[in-house]
């Protein structure tokens, strides 16, 4: 940590030249440029679906944030602690990036003419667009080619080299440049290890990522979309995801906060409701459950008289899980909760969401709880997300409970997407770094099976196989709110705050931010959660 610390704070413009020659290595970015060949074509395509709103283009960050820009990405230790009173430091601290992420949010699910074009499209894989690292603002016209790893001197200079390799790779794949892109990915395995520092770990985990996408590109269909039925979506066996989530629950706030806050939320909306029914959307586990028991066990008016939870699940592979409840029931009753538990084997969709199929009663408070799922069905199009939520909206829930990766991993640029979630999964890593020791078999597990497998989808997929699709705060309120549901007022920020002081780590911050509370690291969000209630002004 201590050699890592110390080219974190070497200046940074005085050890690498930033002007990397993405141009000269890149032939097809050449001839793009040129405007001749197919590339002319797929620009017009390109031109053709994007509006022609200026303010739709891909936005460029200025040439003198560069540095800025890359520091952000491998530099953690700048920034501060966020309260609930300084939460505008926390969106200061990572403006260079949101610089670039505020202009793609016109390409995410906020943009209805753009949906309403991919709507058109068969498939939002039919077209990859090619954004250029120039045209997201990471480099400059001023290009010189790239140097071996051996001619990088070690520190500093070899982690910007790094930093700067991925992004190079990034665009040679963007561009299905497949012949540049295997020859820089054999520089980068050179300089990542999954045993190393941070930044080395999460780079092998997005060159994992960068090799399944050219797996991918070396089966590419006619039309040129991504043949993905040639690779498994995940490799991950589901007993080990399973593992990982649980390791990751037990070392960091990450998990645990979501959990909390939902939890908590639930007992805020149904209280003094002597019977209870939660729906839980793609439950995986049972985790979330005994901290919620022993709450309810303890309310001043007592236990409710009957609580069930019915488990909307989507893998066949059920027996641990209920096993899982089986023990939940049980502990249930030693608190004198009588608890059913319900079952049902298929994937969310608005005809499943009825009064009929869930088996809702009369006089139940229902309680809708969404832990990492509902990102699942966004897409560009934002049509499945927004059946879903109506099809919810229609149960009259007392409360909808939301926990989601704060984050921009759905723009339809692949390099875009690249960005924002190298900068995500870096802050990450880092506060891995910090909570576990780099021989710690527990955080191998949960760096390799856990994160590495979602940075694997975002990287390496498109189409209906790429399902983590996670969005920012502001996304989730507004399509929350086109749907029909206002915030729900939290009343465990205390609560909140008083779990993070137990893991004994000063690089945790908390905010709220418009009824969402945020939990992130040294200054940038990674968690967010909050709940959310029928708005009954709305129209239905």
């Amino acid at each position: 940590m201590e050699d890592f610390n110390a080219w974190l704070s070497f200046p940074i413009h005085e050890s690498v030249n930033h002007d990397l020659a993405i141009r000269r290595f890149c032939p097809a970015r050449l001839e793009q440029e040129q405007g001749g060949g197919e590339w002319e074509e797929t620009l017009s395509e390109i031109e053709f679906c994007s509006p022609s709103n200026d303010s739709t283009t891909t936005p460029c960050l200025p040439a003198s944030e560069v540095d800025e820009f890359v520091d952000s990405i491998i530099n953690m230790d700048h920034c501060k602690d966020v309260n609930d009173d300084n939460h505008q430091s926390l969106e200061k601290q990572q403006s260079s990036f949101d610089y670039f992420q505020d202009g793609m949010q016109t390409f995410s699910m906020e943009d209805d003419l753009y949906g309403d074009v991919m709507m058109m499209m068969d498939g939002d894989d039919q077209m990859e667009m090619c954004g250029t690292v120039e045209d997201f603002g990471v480099l400059d016209d001023q290009t010189s080619m790239v140097h071996s790893v051996e001619e990088v001197s070690h520190g500093v200079d070899q982690g910007l080299h790094l930093v700067h390799m991925l992004l190079a790779c990034a665009e040679a794949v963007a561009c299905r440049d497949t012949r540049l892109a295997e020859s820089l990915l054999t520089q980068i395995w050179a300089s990542v290890s999954p045993f190393g520092d941070s930044l080395q770990r999460v780079s092998y985990c997005f060159a994992m990522g960068l090799k399944s996408r050219l797996s991918l590109l070396q089966n590419v269909n006619l039309n040129g979309t991504f043949n993905n039925d040639t690779m498994d979506v995940s490799m991950i066996a589901r007993e080990e995801k399973l593992e990982a989530f649980q390791l990751l629950y037990q070392t960091t706030p990450y998990i645990a906060f979501g959990f909390m806050v939902a939890n908590e939320a639930i007992c805020q909306a149904v209280q003094g409701n002597e019977r209870l029914h939660i729906i839980d959307l793609g439950m995986d586990h049972t985790l979330q459950w005994p901290s919620l028991l022993r709450t309810l066990a303890s309310r001043p008016e007592g236990p409710p008289k009957k609580l069930r939870i019915t488990g909307l699940v989507e893998d066949d592979n059920v027996f641990e899980l209920e096993a899982g409840m089986r023990v939940l029931v049980e502990e249930a009753s030693s608190l004198g909760i009588p608890m059913e538990f319900n079952m049902i084997s298929e994937p969310v969709k608005p005809s499943l969401l009825t009064i009929e199929n869930l088996d809702l009663r009369e006089g139940e408070a229902l309680c809708v709880n969404s832990i990492m799922h509902l990102h699942k069905y966004v897409r560009e199009s934002r049509g499945s997300l927004k059946a879903i939520l109506q099809a919810l909206k229609k149960l009259s829930p007392s409360v909808l409970t939301l926990v989601e990766q704060d984050a921009n991993h759905n723009g339809p640029f692949f390099l875009g997407r690249f960005l924002e979630s190298l900068h995500f999964y870096s802050a990450i890593f880092d506060s891995l770094e910090v909570s576990l020791p780099r021989n710690s078999p527990q955080r191998t597990k949960i760096e390799r099976l856990h994160f590495a497998d979602e940075i694997r989808n975002i990287v390496a997929f498109e189409g209906l196989n790429r399902v983590e699709r996670h969005e920012r705060a502001d996304q989730w309120r507004r399509q929350l709110g086109r749907a029909g549901f206002q915030v729900m007022g939290l009343k465990c920020t205390s609560q909140a705050r008083m779990m993070l002081s137990v893991y004994g780590c000063d690089g945790y911050s908390l905010a709220s931010e418009k009824g969402c509370l945020l939990l992130g690291w040294k200054g940038r969000p990674i968690m967010l959660a909050a709940a959310w209630q029928v708005n009954n002004a709305s129209s239905s």
